[in-house]
């Protein structure tokens, strides 16, 4: 699908659906879920009428990129928001860990965001001015939507991801990220508009089986899989000097990622000490966040300068350039739910060495790229060795799983290619299709 144009859905009577995405979270300059929301959006724009509504936050960045084709309305509920926000950060720590506080603190204030939609929009969604109604972020599934039960249109909501356990050999990075109450988990679905989020869905779009498994029998026969990741071609694309592992030598291997401790960047450190079989070979850190002091520590108690090199903070056109330039992505995060980063890397034609768990294990599966079995940390650090290693000794190997992860990454991920099978969804649901999984992303 990259390269073709694509013609603008319509109701079989030449007018183009009209669309409203909400999109809490959607932003072109912030990094993960807001930027994901803002590409998705603005490639839906491109196949129908769309109009998002959005947090008032976001208005600035929106309009410094003056998007064409798509209408944002920006909605204001930061008298319920603002407050709310300062507790969470308190009670987190900051803003880089305790995710799952973080997601139990917005109940609130998104409840309040979808109020005011509601109340902006009502009248139009009455007098038919929408089609259909999707819900793009937040992608948690935890978090309940205010309208859904209201709506006289189908109401679509993700792609949606969550549902991965922690793996139990890293318990102490579970306490590190403060994640003490995710056992709350589960009383989300007895939460007030919960039930009827999923029972009113025409539609979910839910990303990976970990997240299917949690969905399918709160909406029975509407789930299907449809991964939230997805990239822009025109920053992520394998047009390099030389492929990946190709040449002499000697090889550099890239880890980008917010510094957590979930990440686990320092496995990715550790795999190159005392590793006379990476004697030569580079690895360079692209982030910044709480693990950094301590990767530096690591670092100089093992002697690692002239090895391992901190980039810092790169924007996405850096890291794109950097990725073009590297042959293997290191990626030992244990408890990813989308890694948008590492179809971003496979899009960039590098060999990625990745968990094998949640999505970076289903990415990289079937040959296209390296999946590593998670151990106890000292046993998961030799296992990632063992795999770098053995891509140095057969760079033909390792190539040949960038040429597969490349050609996945383009046939499926590119945002024009996720904003049309999108719609074919809409098409089926609007023509009283019953759903049907596509099958693309198994």
């Amino acid at each position: 699908m990259v390269g073709v144009e694509l013609v603008p859905e319509s109701d079989g009577n030449g007018k183009k659906l009209s669309i409203l995405l909400l999109a809490d979270d959607c932003n072109p300059e912030w990094p993960s879920l807001p930027i994901v929301g803002y590409k998705y959006a603005m490639a839906l724009g491109r196949e129908a009428r769309v109009v998002v509504a959005t947090h008032v936050r976001n208005r600035e960045n929106i309009e410094k990129a003056a998007p064409s084709g798509v209408e944002f309305v920006f909605l204001d509920n930061e008298r319920v928001a603002s407050p709310i926000y300062k507790i969470a950060t308190w009670l987190r720590g900051g803003s880089e860990v305790a995710w799952s506080t973080n997601m139990i603190m917005q109940y609130l204030p998104y409840l309040a965001f979808e109020r005011e939609v509601w109340k902006h929009f009502r009248k139009d969604l009455r007098a038919g001015a929408f089609d259909l109604v999707h819900r793009i972020t937040p992608m948690t599934p935890t978090l309940p939507s205010y309208i859904a039960g209201k709506l006289p249109v189908p109401f679509v909501i993700g792609p949606l991801n969550g549902n991965l356990p922690w793996p139990r050999e890293f318990r102490a990075e579970q306490k590190r990220e403060r994640e003490r109450l995710r056992v709350l988990r589960n009383f989300a679905r007895h939460l007030p508009f919960a039930r009827k989020t999923f029972s009113r869905a025409a539609l979910v779009l839910a990303g990976f089986e970990h997240t299917m498994r949690e969905l399918r029998p709160l909406a029975p026969g509407r789930v299907v899989n449809f991964p939230e990741i997805g990239y822009d071609p025109t920053i992520f694309h394998a047009r390099r000097a030389a492929p990946a592992f190709g040449g002499q030598g000697p090889r550099r291997f890239l880890f980008a990622g917010r510094l957590v401790p979930y990440k686990l960047p320092d496995v990715a450190v550790l795999a190159f000490a005392g590793a006379p079989e990476l004697a030569g070979h580079s690895l360079h850190i692209v982030g910044d966040g709480p693990e950094m002091p301590r990767l530096r520590e690591i670092v100089a108690s093992h002697g690692l300068q002239d090895v391992v090199h901190f980039e810092g903070r790169r924007s996405q056109d850096e890291l794109a350039t950097m990725m073009r330039g590297f042959d293997g992505f290191v990626f030992p995060s244990i408890r990813e739910l989308g890694a948008g980063v590492v179809i971003e890397a496979m899009a960039c034609g590098m060999t990625c060495f990745v968990a094998d768990y949640g999505a970076p294990g289903h990415l990289a599966g079937r040959g296209r790229g390296v999946t590593v079995p998670i151990r106890d940390h000292a046993g998961y650090v030799t296992q990632f060795r063992q795999a770098l290693a053995g891509a140095v000794a057969d760079p033909a190997g390792a190539a040949e799983r960038a040429v597969a992860g490349q050609a996945y990454a383009e046939g499926l991920y590119p945002w024009a290619r996720k904003a049309h099978e999108t719609m074919a969804y809409y098409r089926d649901l609007l023509a009283g299709r019953p759903v049907r999984d596509r099958g693309d992303y198994d």
